[in-house]
């Protein structure tokens, strides 16, 4: 009890300063996944151009950090807004709540494609997550209930049908939405069919989880951190390289990356949205409902993110990539953030 009293007296006395929060800020700050930051930044320029008011700070700090940053309290120094490529974790709203921010709405704003991507010169590439995951996962099953450090250097190593060039993946750090979704996505589909996996699940679930979702660090797999822009110039200097990030960026990048096929179906706006493409992912933002009436303009900021011109089938976010929700579901959303909605309410 002292203790909530404590967290809720520290969340009071950084409310009753909210004239120093704007005095200190005028600015509204957004962090988060670097798959949704293009989205954000889009909004945020869009805003200011509108509005004649100061364009939102937008930094790419991966999701993890996102959360980290925004759920570290109350006041000018933390985030009003964070986009992420998963749902907020419990331990994450548990961060929040213990920091004060126990007022939070949830958007979903539309779906991505992770993408598997190399250079448009490459050869081509249809991949099954059982072959990625033997390419990238630090640990194979060695037939007799054990494992051994992956010996594939080699893409024909994995499958003699594959092209015999070394395994070079560039992909996010752990921090990253991305790498989360491409671990639960890919790696963990990958891995549960092969020779005793599914009796290790039943036998030791933590064990199953921690050999199929641990990526290599002996040189095949690279983190390239949160930058997703960098790990477009590493494939344009090596064509045998893949990369791992979200489809606005393949989309954005057309003319120089093309899609590895997984299980036969490449990502498409069309193969994301009816579920074909095996491989793909909600994306979100996160507003501090303390900050709506503090931070200057960031009511009006809200309105220009969900509204029909940014997220609808015909918006400008759909230009930059973004799988649109349907009309349904997009009116449920815009009633949610502009009613600020609490999460979990």
């Amino acid at each position: 009890m002292k203790k909530f009293l404590l967290t809720a007296s520290a969340a009071a006395i950084a409310l009753a300063g909210s004239a120093g929060i704007a005095a200190a800020r005028d600015q509204i700050k957004i962090v988060g996944s670097s798959t949704v930051f293009p989205y954000s930044q889009a909004a945020a320029e869009e805003f200011a151009n509108k509005t004649g008011k100061p364009a939102p700070v937008v930094e790419s700090t991966g999701t993890g950090g996102g959360f980290k940053a925004f759920c570290g309290g109350i006041g000018p120094d933390f985030a009003d807004i964070t986009g992420a490529s998963r749902a907020i974790k419990e331990s994450e709203v548990k961060l929040c709540a213990d920091n004060g921010v126990t007022d939070i709405t949830e958007a979903l704003i539309g779906y991505d494609g992770l993408s598997i991507a190399h250079a448009s010169s490459a050869p081509e590439m249809d991949l099954t997550e059982e072959q990625i995951f033997k390419a990238l996962a630090a640990e194979l099953p060695d037939g007799k209930g054990g494992f051994v450090a992956n010996p594939n250097k080699k893409w024909s190593d994995v499958d003699p049908s594959l092209p015999q060039i070394d395994i070079i993946a560039f992909g996010p750090p752990p921090t990253s939405g991305t790498r989360d979704a491409f671990v639960e996505l890919v790696m963990h589909d990958g891995c549960k069919g092969l020779d005793g996996m599914a009796d290790l699940k039943k036998a030791d679930e933590k064990k199953w989880n921690e050999v199929c979702s641990r990526m290599r660090q002996d040189g095949p797999f690279v983190e390239a951190g949160e930058n997703d822009n960098l790990i477009v110039q590493r494939l344009e200097a090596d064509a045998n390289a893949v990369g791992i990030f979200g489809y606005s960026f393949l989309y954005e990048n057309s003319d120089k990356l093309k899609a590895v096929k997984v299980n036969g179906i490449a990502p498409t706006f069309d193969t994301i949205a009816d579920g074909s493409y095996p491989v793909a992912r909600p994306l979100f933002f996160y507003v501090k409902n303390a900050h709506r009436d503090v931070i200057p303009g960031m009511k009006e900021f809200l309105e220009e993110y969900v509204s029909d011109g940014a997220l609808g089938a015909d918006g400008y976010m759909a230009e930059r990539g973004l799988t649109p929700l349907a009309a349904d579901k997009l009116k449920e959303v815009q009633d949610a953030v502009l009613s600020a909605k609490k999460l979990g309410s």
